[in-house]
């Protein structure tokens, strides 16, 4: 073993990411590099030809591109187009109400979706034109929409934690569930957000509610009954031990197909297109954790975590002051790279640190894919950001966006305190299913 050559190749790693080299070559060429180094050409090739299928023939990755599949087609073939809508009728008394419905929209969105890019996207081509024309700022209203697009990772299904259960050999399904409670304490953060800014500066969040005579709520309730049934069968289904997260995917894929086919929206071009995105986004996704495999296994041949996790041993941190070092590394880490690519750089790193510290991983987990969300948000390269400028470049300029998502970033450094100080919060509902 040679911890110095695992230190190397962590900085080599940085210095490639710093490149802009893409993740998964960075993540596949440091370790064969590494292990080429360590112990000859031979065993490098040998791991570089068998990690491949040892990871993707994980039977719980299957759940990536079903899940993947049912937000797709239920995007293409308009179920959630409703959403919207079907949340002014409800919350149009309330102060704010546009602003708070669409960030409750990305809420019910994301439980058909899984990413926070495609929730933001979604809503932002919807919603921002209505607030605009609604009295609200460009910079708020453009600001609440890629704020509640994070919560697209954070309800499930969520592509991460999926990706995080298979990394930390850990239940996804309990990591779901304890997502539920932290993407619902942010949703109700966010909203209060607006709500303090409508009674603070109500020039730039209108506080007065909707014109009921503008809203048919019965017809706008009726409208999402496809979003409601698929939810009913994937969550009643997991969350009653009846599918495991694999098989929630599969069921929900082929309900999005049955459920479009029954109303007529499901074409061939529509659902061509739901496959071929599909086929693109799991492809990306499994050639970054398969990079993420081997760096893993490099850097338990160079003996740097067993290393590192003797050091916080002996450095006798307390539980704050870690949780301190990791939300700090996530946040620099967030600002110029994307989730999965941080997620997966670090986990083989802090996974042994976690495990002696007998800290809970299915807790991490949804703590993990909070901090990587924040991330989605935080200049320079907050993605949800430019995906905004990207559906709304007539109403705002990316500094704008910035500007409008500040609160939002306040509170929700605020949730990531709330979640340390009270793990509790996010591992009762996983408790229930033991």
């Amino acid at each position: 073993m040679s911890v110095a050559t695992g230190f190397a190749g962590v900085l080599v790693l940085f210095l490639l990411l710093a490149l802009r080299v893409p993740v998964a070559l960075a993540l596949i060429a440091v370790p064969v590099a590494g292990i080429a180094w360590l112990l000859g050409i031979t065993p490098a090739i040998g791991i570089l030809s068998s990690t491949p299928f040892s990871f993707v023939s994980n039977w719980t990755l299957s759940a990536v591109p079903m899940f993947l599949l049912m937000g797709f087609i239920a995007f293409h073939t308009g179920l959630t187009g409703g959403l919207f809508d079907a949340a002014k009728a409800v919350l149009r008394r309330i102060p704010g109400a546009l602003a708070i419905s669409s960030i409750f929209a990305c809420s019910g969105f994301a439980a058909v979706c899984g990413s926070s890019l495609a929730t933001a996207a979604a809503m932002g081509r919807i919603a921002i034109p209505e607030m605009i024309k609604s009295g609200y700022s460009a910079s708020f209203a453009s600001g609440s929409i890629a704020a509640g697009g994070t919560i697209g990772a954070l309800i499930p299904p969520s592509i991460l934690m999926i990706v995080y259960g298979v990394f930390a050999e850990t239940s996804v399904t309990q990591v779901f569930v304890g997502g539920i409670t932290i993407g619902i304490l942010t949703a109700i953060a966010y909203s209060c957000v607006v709500l303090l800014t409508c009674w603070l500066r109500p020039d730039i969040a209108p506080p007065r509610p909707l014109d009921a005579h503008d809203i048919d709520t019965r017809k706008a309730l009726l409208e999402i009954w496809p979003v409601l049934v698929l939810m009913l069968v994937v969550f009643g289904g997991l969350f009653s031990g009846k599918f495991t997260a694999t098989e929630a995917g599969a069921v929900g894929a082929l309900g999005s197909i049955l459920i479009s086919v029954v109303m007529g929206r499901l074409t061939f071009s529509l659902f061509k297109t739901s496959m071929i995105e599909t086929l693109m986004t799991s492809s990306s996704l499994f050639i970054i954790g398969v990079g993420a495999t081997m760096f893993t296994r490099f850097l338990g041949l160079t003996g740097l975590t067993g290393f590192l996790s003797s050091a916080v041993n002996g450095a006798d941190l307390s539980y704050v002051e870690l949780m301190l070092l990791i939300v700090a590394l996530y946040f620099i880490l967030g600002m110029f790279m994307e989730p999965f690519g941080a997620m997966l750089v670090t986990l083989p790193v802090l996974l042994p640190i976690l495990k002696a510290e007998s800290i809970s991983l299915v807790w991490f987990g949804v703590l993990v894919v909070k901090l990587l969300e924040v991330g989605m948000i935080t200049p320079p390269v907050g993605m949800n950001v430019f995906v905004i400028k990207n559906v709304a470049s007539r109403y705002v300029t990316v500094m704008q966006i910035f500007k409008g998502v500040i609160p939002f970033l306040i509170v929700d450094l605020v949730v990531v305190a709330i979640v340390i100080a009270f793990p509790g919060l996010v591992l009762y509902l996983p408790s229930l299913m033991n």
